[in-house]
């Protein structure tokens, strides 16, 4: 999986995922830029990965932000290669008769939104070259409800639907769209979910989730033509086929 001379953006690129799919993408020689609002750590992870990375501050639901980031990359690297649209957030975890409204639009202003924006800003540009890969982080959530989660929910099955969309307007252009569903990650998030207790969710064990590693290691396939046959839908990381093919198994 070599992405020498490829330049990718990835949103939510401060923790989690979208640092070990920073790492990976670096790893495997691509340039990579790395969005997020936490300055202080893209910058830190920007530092250690070295001249083939970039931090850019940028709140994805603000759309000019994201054409600006998008524009810097370009700016530095040249031409963008591959948007993984990784940001993302689980407020209000609480039921839906008692969820704070606001909290609740912030969760669909980056999860729905901010997928929308780095799509909107970026296919332009990929359609004109004929060439490009847009992977957006999805979920089982995107497909079936979860208590306490609508927001999230929402959000997700928007999302899932932004994917199908895109891929119908634009495949014949060259480009190739699709998801990732990774199943349930040891990051923050999911100590977020431990703590609220709410659903079976929040009961499973530290050890019942994969590292982020298995999933930037999924995208980074996903950027090759093997993962072809899954344009316009979501790839599941809990398929024990994806996960012989991706080599995980």
């Amino acid at each position: 999986m070599d992405m020498t001379g490829k330049v990718v953006l990835i949103t939510g690129a401060s923790r989690g995922i979208g640092a070990a799919t920073a790492q990976a993408f670096a790893q495997a020689s691509a340039k990579v830029a790395l969005v997020a609002r936490s300055s202080d750590a893209i910058s830190e992870l920007a530092a250690d990965i070295g001249s083939a990375a970039i931090a850019i501050p940028c709140d994805v639901s603000d759309y000019a932000a994201v054409v600006a980031a998008i524009q810097t990359t370009e700016d530095t690297f040249g031409p963008l290669d591959v948007v993984i649209g990784n940001a993302g957030l689980l407020d209000p975890i609480n039921h839906l008769a008692e969820a704070d409204p606001e909290a609740w639009g912030t969760t669909i202003d980056v999860n729905l939104k901010g997928v929308f924006n780095g799509m909107r800003a970026a296919m332009p540009g990929m359609i004109e070259r004929g060439a490009g890969t847009i992977i957006t982080v999805s979920s089982g959530a995107a497909h079936g409800p979860v208590e306490a989660w609508s927001s999230y929910c929402a959000s997700k099955a928007g999302a899932y639907m932004l994917t199908r969309c895109a891929d119908k307007e634009a495949r014949d252009k060259g480009l190739r769209i699709m998801g990732l569903s990774p199943g349930t990650v040891a990051t923050d998030m999911q100590r977020d979910i431990k703590a609220s207790g709410i659903n079976p969710v929040s009961q499973l064990e530290w050890s019942d989730h994969i590292p982020p590693e298995w999933p930037a290691r999924a995208l980074l396939w996903m950027c090759t033509s093997e993962a072809d046959a899954h344009l316009g839908d979501d790839v599941s990381l809990r398929d024990e086929d994806i996960r012989r093919q991706v080599g995980l198994i």
